[in-house]
């Protein structure tokens, strides 16, 4: 048997621990996400509503709700931004801008983003996951995040920072079949010695009935498959327990300074032993040339077990967990709370409110007729003739009449209730009617709805502040972790949605041509400092028709030029736009400067004549003149048909403007319109 490695107990109990902590929030968020996918009744409320003869079909507000603050938070990718600690920094400012989006994009960061903040809105709390994909770029390595669920993360409870800082560690726990764990990690699969016979892998005691997921409480109303209720349909599976331990652990490192230039290298325990190895190096120092100061920084350390197996350590190059958490609702614990949970009560009044009007709607709708007794004297032909209009119906009116009794109307108050709920729901996620497109609540005029639009984006915004304050910290590790991988030559292209592109080449090393010897290094990466920032609200959605009106405004008072103007539009082909309106004035250009021309020789023309004394002289003027004519009419039909061109082609330019500019004001209303509906 395989002896237990001291490092997989303290990793196993440190995960046991912390499991038992968070058991209270496990089943709360299982509840929240059930609760998000219309499974608001528990088995005992659906059978006492059946019993009632009362619909358990819920009237689901909260669900549009949230997937409306998705759509508003997720609408752009994000803008990061690079700050550099020194002013020699500043120059590769732009390069790590393009490095962060070249990453995002590799990631498939939108899916990513938009995955994590349902989590955040559904469970109140979501994360990124920054590593080094070390099979990307054909075995080069690539920087990458991706999300991790929520229930696979286990946190220290003793952390009171909101991004976990000051947490003695964090676990991350995957469940994989022996398949999936030897794809994985393929030297479990080797015996353990060559007189050994199994595998092992086999020597791993699987896990059974141990899972991430805790069950729900909520009946399955609405027939979705959750975790809890598909975790089990894989039977006679063996399955492990992959446990990734990160913890925050000091690192020594060399801070080396060339006395002579004052150029200073950081340099890793291994770099400066590997350095110290060449003679040259070891004579600086002795020499006083090159001196060193040790320090310790602080690194993340992982430690991943299965079993009783350590399978790898390694220090990552961050001193940020690469686990980055989102949370929503801040309860100074490791626990926050989801907007789903916070209006769970809310959704329920509206459910049992609901059904309340649509029972006494039934009940209202279903005539009951009183028939005193003895008055008929058979009742199964009265009801059978009830239903004919034509029918003779005959009865005593000794015993009393039969009449209808009227049913209790319902309080105005209770008819309203559901529009209150609803707007309480809305308050409480921070999204309003005009923000899901219902125009009757909209402000007649265009400035006051982008007013009101502006203002009912504020709570969005707030929320969206702590979540940008998650972007920014996954942008430094991803920051620090290209810093370390990223020392090759490499070429980072991304295409801007206006099909701009953005292309830098980094660590490339240019060479005397005569010596052949290194002369710089261009675009050097992993020199400088810098902090990752987020540009504020850079997701959320923009108003391009207000844009547009913005920048229409201030071209016409002059601040700005039409290219510019053009520029912040989608609405043409601006780029053959301002192609054309650049060959219109070239056209107008040369057609002045051929009437200044023609001026010009008018000029020289009388002054010849008027300096003319002698026949000889005349003559020589008349010939002249001739030539002049010549000129004068050659210019003249060249201008007439530059002026045609120029002509013909202002017409064409105006008639396609004009056509475009009706189409899509034709095409804003019908989207008006729509929205209206």
């Amino acid at each position: 048997m395989i002896k237990e490695d001291s490092r997989v107990k303290e990793v196993r109990e440190l995960f046991d621990r912390w499991q038992e902590a968070r058991s209270d929030w496990d089943t709360a968020a299982r509840e929240d996400m059930d609760f998000y996918l219309g499974n608001h009744f528990s088995a005992a409320e659906v059978d006492e509503l059946d019993s009632r003869n009362q619909s358990s079909m819920p009237m689901d507000r909260l669900y549009s709700a949230i997937e409306q603050f998705k759509a508003i938070v997720t609408s752009k990718t994000p803008k990061f931004s690079a700050i550099g600690r020194e002013d020699s920094d500043n120059k590769l400012t732009n390069v790590w801008r393009t490095v962060l989006e070249y990453i995002w994009d590799i990631s498939n960061g939108n899916e990513i983003f938009k995955q994590v903040v349902h989590d955040y809105a559904v469970t109140g709390l979501g994360y990124f996951y920054c590593y080094l994909d070390k099979d990307g770029d054909y075995g080069r390595g690539e920087v990458k995040f991706t999300y991790v669920d929520p229930f696979r993360v286990y946190v220290d409870p003793n952390s009171r920072s909101r991004y976990f800082d000051d947490a003695s560690g964090m676990i991350v726990s995957s469940i994989l079949t022996k398949q999936q764990l030897i794809d994985l990690y393929p030297q479990l699969s080797q015996p353990i010695d060559e007189k050994s016979e199994k595998l092992l892998i086999d020597e791993i005691d699987s896990i059974s009935g141990e899972e991430d997921y805790p069950d729900a409480t909520n009946a399955t109303t609405m027939q979705s498959f959750t975790p809890d209720n598909t975790k089990d349909k894989d039977y006679g599976v063996d399955k492990y327990r992959l446990l990734e331990y990160y913890r925050k652990v000091r690192v020594p490192y060399y801070r080396v300074v060339d006395t002579r230039t004052g150029d200073e290298r950081i340099m890793t325990q291994e770099q400066f032993a590997q350095m110290a190895q060449d003679k040259d190096f070891a004579m600086a120092i002795q020499q006083q040339l090159i001196d060193y100061v040790e320090v310790t920084q602080p690194r993340i350390k992982l430690t991943c077990t299965v079993g009783q197996i350590v399978l790898y350590e390694m220090i990552c190059d961050t001193d940020i967990y690469p686990i980055v958490p989102v949370p929503n609702i801040w309860t100074n614990t490791p626990y926050p709370m989801s907007d789903v949970r916070k209006n769970k009560a809310f959704q329920r009044f509206l459910n049992k409110t609901v059904s309340l009007i649509t029972s006494h709607a039934q009940a209202s709708a279903g005539l009951k007729l009183l028939v005193p007794q003895g008055s008929v004297s058979d009742i199964e032909e009265l009801e059978r003739d009830w239903a004919n209009p034509n029918a003779t119906i005959e009865y005593d009116p000794s015993f009393g009449e039969p009449h209808f009794p009227a049913p209790q109307p319902l309080s105005n108050s209770i008819l309203t209730l559901p529009r209150m709920i609803e707007g309480y729901i809305d308050l409480n996620i921070g999204i309003f009617e005009m923000m899901q497109g219902n125009s009757d609540a909209a402000p007649k005029t265009y400035s006051a709805t982008m007013m009101m639009e502006d203002v009912g984006q504020r709570r969005s915004k707030s929320k969206l502040r702590d979540i940008e304050g998650s972007l920014k910290r996954l942008g430094q590790v991803a920051y620090n972790m290209s810093k370390q991988h990223y020392t090759f030559k490499k070429t980072f292209r991304i295409v801007q949605p206006n099909n701009d592109i953005n292309e830098y080449t980094v660590n490339k090393r240019m060479y005397d041509d005569k010596t052949k010897e290194l002369q710089t290094i261009e675009n050097d990466i992993s020199v400088g400092q810098f902090d990752i920032r987020i540009i504020g609200s850079s997701t959320l959605p923009s108003n391009k028709w207000g844009e547009w009106q913005i920048y229409m405004e201030a071209y016409q008072a002059g601040l700005i030029d039409r290219v510019e103007a053009l520029k912040k539009t989608e609405i043409f082909d601006k780029e053959g736009v301002m192609q054309r309106t650049d060959e219109v004035e070239q056209l107008k250009g040369m057609l002045q400067q051929a009437q200044q021309q023609l001026k010009q020789v008018s000029g020289d023309l009388q002054t010849a004549q008027r300096e003319s004394v002698s026949s000889r002289q005349r003559t020589e003027v008349e010939k002249f003149k001739g030539k002049l004519k010549e000129q004068e009419l050659d210019g003249k039909a060249k201008s007439k048909l530059q002026l045609g061109r120029l002509q013909d082609a202002v017409k064409l330019e105006s008639e396609k403007l004009r056509m475009n500019t009706r189409s899509e004001a034709q095409k804003g209303k019908e989207e008006s319109q729509k929205g209206a509906k």
